[in-house]
């Protein structure tokens, strides 16, 4: 059997450094890619803020998988990544990460993540 997940990694450049390090706006973040994308948290996003300059990394878990974000303050930027591995509609990162953190410039990487069982390792595994 074989299936295919979804890999997004993003950089997000010229991002306003006042919402890099506002927890509340990354919240609103992470709300708005769940909710776009009906995905589905099994936990509260766990956080942690880092001393002034630097920013804040975000992770929640996913019954898709996973939504991770590291922002730099101090550099205008932003790295997110979500995996799922049930298919999803295309997300406007570009647009929603313009609105939501001031983003002047978005690069996505998006990944088909392949996965299969395959028989003859599971066999040799038992």
């Amino acid at each position: 059997m074989h299936h295919t997940g979804r890999e997004w990694i993003v950089d997000a450049y010229g991002c306003d450094p006042v919402r890099l390090a506002d927890p509340a706006s990354l919240r609103a973040l992470f709300d708005a890619i769940v909710n776009d994308l009906s995905l589905h948290p099994v936990a509260d996003a766990v956080w942690h803020q880092f001393p002034a300059p630097a920013g804040i990394t975000g992770l929640l878990m996913l019954a898709e998988s996973h939504l991770t974000v590291h922002t730099f303050p101090e550099h205008a930027s932003a790295c997110l990544n979500l995996f799922c591995c049930t298919p999803r509609a295309a997300w406007d990162w570009e647009a929603r990460l313009a609105t939501l953190l001031g983003a002047q410039t978005v690069r996505v990487r998006e990944l088909a993540r392949e996965y299969a069982t395959v028989p003859a390792i599971v066999e040799a595994l038992r």
